[in-house]
């Protein structure tokens, strides 16, 4: 038996590539904290429902679990560090006004996101709690968009929607056709979201949000197309301020309205960041002002992560250093 072998998408970062994320770790953090971020470390592993507890419920087939020898309960090692923050907002720190928290560790998971990726990322983060406005959506993404920038990616895309709209369409429906239908417009599979949606009051507007993506000009064309709910209206306008909020940053724009990633915690804007010649995210992130309610305290939140072994490898390796 090879004993050195390490399990499938386990792997070990060598020699120049570790030094090259530990300075893009501090630079990102010292990035977070001139913003005036808070660094937390939450644990590794955390009693189970807990973990699992609001953001936390969707990482379920994600997570590592064992029983704790101490207390018999089930332990679960994390699969990401929002649902932490979440914890440590509503009830170590407890703060009436805006709380600004960030992050860096390793992560476990069960299932990698693709088949090149690592299935134990290292996450950076920033979240921002108490504040529900588009401001706080606008500094999230602003300090996401100045870090990287610096960086030497190549030219960076966000791509940017809102989990209100599909909300709207299918408040009529019932939760298992909703269900069916979510990876159905994320694949732009018009034709049987069509079918799927058959009978709902808003099905014509469930199939549209296949093909509302492209440029800020989507925007527009979802305003013709989709019925004037008022949650649509009010989504269509979080999104205009947040393209007009970015202009002259240096990241290129997309919107997609059939993005749906994480729908069951997100309840507002939901963007994912590309690098050009990238497949893959290198951070995601939206609103999720639902999750505070979880711990038995209603707090909105906005915020993102990065995944930075994707990061580095949009990278040159770096050379190796004489010693």
């Amino acid at each position: 038996m090879r004993n050195w072998v390490l399990p499938d998408q386990i792997e070990d970062v060598l020699p120049g590539r570790a030094w090259q994320m530990e300075t893009i770790r501090r630079s990102l953090l010292d990035a977070f904290d001139a913003a005036g971020y808070d660094l937390v470390a939450p644990p590794l592993v955390e009693f189970l429902d807990s973990l699992l507890t609001g953001t936390g419920a969707d990482l379920d087939a994600q997570t590592f679990k064992f029983t704790d020898p101490l207390s018999g309960r089930l332990l679960g090692v994390r699969a990401d560090i929002t649902p932490q923050t979440a914890r440590i907002d509503a009830h170590l720190l407890a703060e009436s006004g805006v709380t600004r928290l960030c992050y860096a560790g390793m992560v476990l998971q069960a299932r990698a996101s693709a088949m090149h990726h690592s299935r134990q990322p290292y996450l950076l983060g920033a979240e921002l709690y108490g504040d529900a406005t588009v401001t706080a959506d606008l500094e999230v993404l602003r300090l996401l968009v100045n870090g990287l920038a610096p960086l030497g990616l190549p030219p960076l895309l966000l791509d940017f929607g809102h989990a209100g709209i599909f909300r709207a369409l299918v408040a009529d429906a019932p939760a298992d056709v909703a269900a069916r239908l979510l990876p159905l417009i994320a694949a732009k599979q018009t034709d049987i979201v069509a079918q799927e949606a058959r009978g709902l009051a808003h099905a014509d507007a469930l199939a549209h949000l296949c093909h509302l993506y492209g440029g800020v000009e989507v925007l527009d064309r979802a305003a013709a197309e989709l019925p004037a709910l008022p949650a649509v209206r009010s989504a269509l306008a979080t999104m205009r301020q947040v393209a007009v909020g970015l202009a002259g940053m240096p990241v290129t724009l997309s919107c997609d309205l059939g993005e749906l990633r994480g729908f069951s915690y997100h309840s507002g804007l939901v963007f994912s960041v590309y690098a050009q010649g990238g497949t893959d995210a290198i951070a995601n992130g939206g609103r999720y002002d639902e999750v505070g309610r979880a711990f038995g305290r209603a707090r909105p939140a906005t915020g993102f992560s990065v995944d930075l072994k994707e990061l580095v490898r949009l990278l040159p390796a770096p050379q190796t250093r004489a010693r």
